[in-house]
Parts: structure tokens; sequence; C-alpha cells
């Protein structure tokens, strides 16, 4: 699970956190939202990089849509980012009264109650799951974010999350064996260990087919399930109304129990499982996928 080193490029920055979370104060959420049209505007213009990356997913996505439409569904896709900010900002301070209607949450509850031990919850860059976080207190366990030190600063400072006090805290993996002994230590506690799941960041993958292509997805989740002998919970928060989300941790995957021979393959179901649900949400929420980057370069 040792990663190789890699830098990816960080969007974002505290003063333009800090404007959309006063715009939000100031003019309410229609009026922030208001403002969104221009700066995604400027984006689509000015951030070649965002766009081109944007593509490789709306192609895939939109294989009828012509250049312009293309043009347009990258617009739309910077825009609903922008408001899954705004939301966050509003849910964190406060201000700002967003329903978050739950979805498999009683599932959950009975796996933390049954089991010895807590859980996994993989996300990805897709919907609004930071702010689905908030809703994690109805647990009542420690969430652990497993986060690389290099990670946008600016995002974690705006959210607030590395107070010893928070329900939410962060486990960094710059150690030598990636923040796993922690991670284990915390689900041996029947705490909750939240991974990202769409990004390998250097650190062993597998294939699967999503969305017509071949992309490669980590499976150190599902190697640190097998471990801790622990589920994996998908957490998938979509914005379904300007006040109102649907989080949804009803999709379970059951670690890998077979001989160690046959964990490869067992892995690799997993991922696929995996990638099959990020298929069925992008089918759902197509312009409420905010992974700006070509996944299947170099893959196909």
């Amino acid at each position: 699970m040792s990663p190789k080193k890699g830098v990816e490029r960080q969007r974002g920055n505290r003063a333009g956190f800090w404007f959309f979370r006063m715009a939000a104060k100031i003019f309410g959420l229609r009026g922030a939202y208001g403002l969104l049209y221009f700066v995604s505007l400027y984006y689509l213009i000015f951030d070649h990089a965002a766009v081109v990356a944007s593509m490789a997913y709306v192609r895939r996505r939109f294989p009828g849509h012509g250049a312009v439409r293309r043009r347009f569904d990258v617009y739309l896709l910077f825009v609903n980012q922008g408001k899954s900010l705004i939301d966050r900002f509003s849910l964190v301070a406060g201000n700002i009264d967003i329903s978050l209607e739950l979805v498999g949450f009683e599932k959950l509850g009975r796996l933390l109650t049954d089991g010895r031990k807590g859980l996994i919850l993989l996300t990805a860059h897709v919907g609004n799951w930071q702010a689905a976080m908030t809703a994690l207190r109805k647990l009542d366990r420690p969430v652990y974010l497993m986060m690389r030190p290099e990670d946008n600063a600016a995002v974690k400072y705006a959210l607030n999350i590395d107070g010893e006090q928070e329900t939410v805290r962060i486990l960094y993996t710059d150690d030598s064996l990636g923040g796993v002994v922690e991670a284990l230590k915390a689900l041996g506690r029947g705490d909750i260990v939240s991974i990202m799941g769409d990004r390998a960041y250097g650190y062993d993958s597998k294939e699967a087919s999503l969305l017509g292509g071949t992309v490669r997805f980590p499976y150190g989740a599902f190697s640190l399930a097998a471990a801790a002998q622990c589920p994996v919970a998908v957490l998938l928060s979509a914005k379904v109304g300007v006040k109102k989300y649907v989080t949804d941790v009803s999709h379970v995957i059951n670690p890998p129990a077979g001989a160690r021979g046959s964990k490869g393959a067992e892995l690799a179901a997993c991922v696929q499982e995996f990638a099959g649900i990020l298929e069925e949400y992008a089918g759902r929420y197509p312009y409420q996928w905010f992974i700006f980057r070509d996944m299947w370069r170099g893959n196909d």
C-alpha cells in the first residue's frame, strides 16, 4: 500500500473559499449561486486543464452531444461544484437550513451495533461528501478521514475539521505504513474510517470498467477492511433541491475473506463493484461528477 511520489494540482484557495462563504452569508443561498455563473464562465474560458480533464468524463457520459453542447456540459459541472462548495460552508457555519435525507443509515447503525469492529466509509469526488459528514453525527462515532498532508489545505481550513473535539478528525497517511496502523486501531475501537476511493495517488490499484472504458482505482480500503474484518459502506450525497441533499450509505461491500492466493481476484471484484456504484450515480446525477481529471487516459 506504499504510495509513489507524485503531486496533483489542487484548485481553490482560502481567499476564494472565504469569498463564497461571505457571499452565502450576505446574499443568501440563491444570491451566492448567482455569482457562480460568472465565476464558472471564467474557469470555462481560462482553466484549459480543467476543461480538458472534464471533457474525458463528458464525452463518455454524453456520447451523443456535439462540441458546443459538451462545452455547456462542462460549464454545468463547474456551476454545480460551486454550489456544492457554498452548501458545504453553509452547513458547517449553520447559516442555512439545508436538509439531509438519509438513506441506509439504519443498516449502517446495525452494522456498527452488531459487529465488534467499526466500518470503512468509501467516498469519491462526486456530489457533496464533505457536507454529508455532518449527517454522521447521528451515528455517535468518531470519523477519521485518511488524508495526505499535501491535500488542499484550503479545503481543510474551510471545513474546520481538524479540532480535537470534532466528530470528524484527520488521520494523515504520511508515515511509512500510510496511516494503516492508526486506521486499524480506530476500526478496532468501533470507530469509522473514511477513505477516498477514486484517486490512486500512486497507491496499488486494480483495473475496473467505468462508462465504457477502463480506469484504475486503489484497493487499499478493501485491503484494510480485510485486515480488520469490517464492512465497507459507500458514501454518496446528491443535491436534489436548492436546500436538500440525499445522503446514501445503503451500498455495503463485504471485504475479501478468501485464502491469500485468491484475494487478488476478490479485491478486483470489490473495486469493480465500487466502479459500478459510481457509474449508477453518474447516470442519476450527471452534473455532480467532480472528478476533474482524465481517469481513462492510458487505460483504454
